[in-house]
């Protein structure tokens, strides 16, 4: 049997009436592969009186990677990029040494209810990388391969997987794959990272015959075939890559191989030595109090 771990996650509440689910990082495990944080947002109906922006806000060590189902974000950040984020496109921001970014609903969708739906995951990078200088990548749906099979669509959005290649560079081998199941459709999905795990969005799947709930994140055996059999029609993400070369250490926004290396950054945001946002003098102020270490 494949599965090795369930992990439920837990329901984090971000403000505004914006809740999200968040899978890792977990007590069961830290990470998947790079990915050592999984957030699920929505569906959500945004009604104009909302207010769901994330103000600039900063991070180290790792690459946040948006993927949305429905909806619209626009995003800035401290190298001057403007993309707004649509469905079917990844945004792959590096933070390495310190990137400072928004998020915020889109001027043309402020006066009328809109669904948003997504993920946003956050990757590791590999300790030779933590302090590289920061960097945006966008790229577009209609440049991500696609595949087919009987009752079901996939998108490669990272990696290597079916004979296919994502156009999108990372820092360590790694694997997201967007699938979309009709009912009563199965895949046998071969081994395909050294560590990978499955997500299914709308309904519960069988792994090898074994059931996993919608919303969970079940961690396969790597080095085994997975049968899934879908029952009912769902939307799918499969997950992974190499292992992380070591723990991480993570508070807020930071990520990073040395304690000391998070508290610096940490008072550097509260000092507001980090740099911000042109024309945008929010922000979002750093917690208190700080875990033990971190002072």
């Amino acid at each position: 049997m494949p599965v090795v771990t369930e992990i439920g996650g837990h329901e984090k509440d971000l403000g505004g009436g914006f809740r999200v689910r968040r899978l890792l990082p977990a007590l069961a495990r830290q990470s998947v592969g790079p990915f050592l944080f999984f957030d699920h947002f929505g569906p959500v109906t945004v009604a104009p009186a909302m207010d769901l922006d994330v103000r600039p806000h900063p991070h180290i060590g790792l690459a946040t990677v948006t993927y949305l189902y429905d909806g619209a974000l626009m995003h800035r950040d401290s190298l001057g990029t403007e993309q707004r984020i649509e469905p079917g496109a990844i945004n792959w921001m590096t933070a390495g040494r310190g990137i400072v970014h928004s998020e915020r609903r889109p001027a043309d969708l402020a006066s009328h209810p809109y669904t948003l739906h997504g993920l946003q995951l956050w990757a590791a990078l590999p300790r030779g990388l933590e302090e590289a200088e920061p960097a945006f990548a966008h790229t577009a749906a209609a440049a991500l391969p696609r595949f087919a099979g009987e009752g079901y669509t996939g998108r490669l959005l990272v990696g290597s997987a079916f004979g296919l290649q994502s156009p999108v560079q990372t820092a360590s081998p790694t694997l997201y794959v967007d699938l979309a199941f009709a009912a009563g459709a199965s895949l046998t999905l071969p081994p395909l990272a050294a560590e990978i795990a499955l997500y299914p969005i709308d309904a519960e799947i069988s792994v090898d015959g074994r059931s996993v709930p919608r919303q969970v994140l079940a961690v396969l055996d790597a080095e085994c075939p997975a049968r899934i059999d879908v029952v009912r029609a769902t939307r799918l993400v499969v997950l992974g890559g190499e292992a992380l070369d070591g723990r991480r250490h993570m508070w807020w926004n930071f990520v990073s191989s040395h304690k000391e290396r998070i508290s610096e950054a940490a008072d550097d945001w509260a000092a507001g030595r980090t740099r911000h946002l042109a024309g945008d003098d929010t922000f979002i102020p750093l917690p208190e109090p700080r875990p033990s270490g971190q002072h």
